[in-house]
This record gives C-alpha cells, structure tokens and sequence, in this order.
C-alpha cells in the first residue's frame, strides 16, 4: 500500500534513511550519558506518568545501565506488537516517516546528545525517541494507534491536510495527558523525556487541560519553542483515538471551514479539566 502512496519521486522511500544502529560504536561517556539521563527522567515520572510506559520500559529492558540495543527491544516488541524500531539519521521527510509508522516501524534516531546537552537539545535524540517514545509501543491498542496514524498522514498529503496530523500528533504522542483513577498521567513522549515539562504539565497552574476532542485538537497550534499552553487530556490512558479515514475525510474539510486557534484558546463546549491562569508564559513575555 505505502509504496503507492509515496511521493512523485523516490526520494522519501524508507530505504533511503535506514541505517544500523551501531551499537559497537557507543563509547562510554554514550552510555553515561544515557545513564545519567534515564536515572534522572525515571525519578521524576514517579507518580506521574501512566502505568503502561513504565511496564513497556520494564519489558523491553530499557534500563538507566546504557543505550539499549535494538535488536534486543525488537525481538521483545515484534513478539507482543508486531512493531520495530528503525535507526534512521536525524528527522526524516513526512513521507517517509507516515510509511514507516504504517508498516509497523518506528524511526528513532541513533546519536545521543553531548554531556552538555543533556538539559536540552533542538533535534531529538535516542533518549527522546527511544525513552520517550517505544515503552507505549509495548501497548496493543497504542501500537495500532500509531499504524493508523501513518496510514491517516498517507492520506493527509494527499489532501493537504499535513498540518492536521501534525497537530494531532502533537498533543497526543508528544503532549498527551490521561485521566486515571490516581488523577491525571502522562502519557507522551515529549513529556515523558523531559524533566522540567513533566513537572510543569501537570501541576503548574499556567496551561489549560482541556478533555480530548479530535476535531478540536486538529484546529488548535502549539508551541515548538517552549511549554504547551493547553495539554489534551484522554479519557483514559488506552483511550487513543480511532482514525476512520472514511470520518477523517470530512472531519477534515469541516475543520477548514471553521479556522484555527491558537495554543491558548479556550471554547465554550470545551471540557475544561483545568482552567490556566497564563502566568508562565505571561511573565516571559514581560521579561523580553
């Protein structure tokens, strides 16, 4: 199916950003980077991220020892999910990576960040994409979650819809939150590998936390250069949404009619979990 789908050329086809992981390569100050991460981000998560990423990191052996190796997770996530993970270079095109998610494949870059990097970094690294990201891949309904978005994203080019999924998956797999019966967890990866981020998203008063609606969550911006003014909350931490391109299609043509908000705005048919005060982002404003 994804072969065609691709783009007018081959310049986006998978083959061409596969690499192997290296693992042989890692040094030392690889691992103790890693190392000094993982200890850190699985201190802070404690009480605070959803059950299921913390069995997915058991599972798959994602220690705080070293830079795991894939071969070792992918033996684990093909026996439970039928999923990969793929070493590919850095962030690839949006048609290839929608053609790996549908084919089961998770890209996840190889390099880890410097010692001096490790309170942040532009471009994710293998601590983001394999900490952050593979554990819920662990998860059968999330995996298929993640195969359905690929194949939706194919879709989406063609219709150019891009920005829509990209929202989408912003504040799902990036920035999701889930209701819980201990109160609200984490359930995505841009949080979960972020020390500062994982305290702020649930206890700052700031940021709205507004309950999941999927047509809403495919209007609303986000910010790429700091804290979310708003976080999506689901219903549960399994409760990932269903994508149906036959509802897509015209959920899609109905949100272009409609225009776009803005990472704070909040609706009246809102379900507002919490209602932010601003005062982070405001106080930076002030301060420039």
């Amino acid at each position: 199916m994804s072969s065609a789908i691709l783009s007018e050329t081959d310049k986006d086809h998978p083959c061409h950003y596969l690499r192997d992981q290296g693992f042989a390569d890692y040094t030392p100050e690889d691992h103790a980077t890693w190392a000094a991460l993982a200890r850190r981000q699985r201190a802070v998560l404690r009480g605070r991220i959803c059950d299921s990423f913390l069995e997915g990191l058991d599972a798959l052996g994602i220690s705080d020892e070293g830079i795991p190796d894939f071969r070792v997770m992918n033996a684990r996530l093909r026996a439970t999910t039928g999923w990969e993970v793929v070493a590919v270079p850095g962030l690839v095109p949006d048609i290839t990576f929608f053609t790996l998610l549908a084919e089961r494949k998770f890209p996840a870059g190889y390099w880890i960040r410097k010692p001096e990097q490790i309170d942040y970094i532009e471009e994710p690294d293998i601590f983001h994409d394999v900490f952050g990201h593979v554990p819920l891949i662990m998860q059968q309904v999330y995996a298929d979650y993640l195969e359905a978005y690929g194949k939706a994203g194919l879709v989406a080019a063609r219709q150019g819809t891009l920005h829509r999924l990209a929202r989408l998956y912003w504040y799902t797999v990036e920035f999701g939150l889930a209701r819980t019966e201990q109160g609200l967890r984490i359930v995505g990866a841009g949080i979960a590998s972020s020390p500062s981020e994982t305290v702020f998203s649930l206890e700052s008063e700031s940021p709205n936390r507004v309950g999941f609606d999927l047509g809403r969550v495919m209007r609303t911006n986000y910010r790429i250069d700091d804290f979310q003014e708003t976080y999506f909350v689901l219903d549960s931490p399994d409760a990932w949404p269903a994508l149906d391109l036959e509802e897509l299609i015209p959920l899609w043509r109905e949100l272009d009619r409609q225009g776009d908000l803005a990472p704070a705005d909040l609706l009246e048919s809102d379900m507002i979990l919490h209602r932010g005060d601003g005062g982070y982002h405001a106080a930076k404003r002030d301060a420039a």
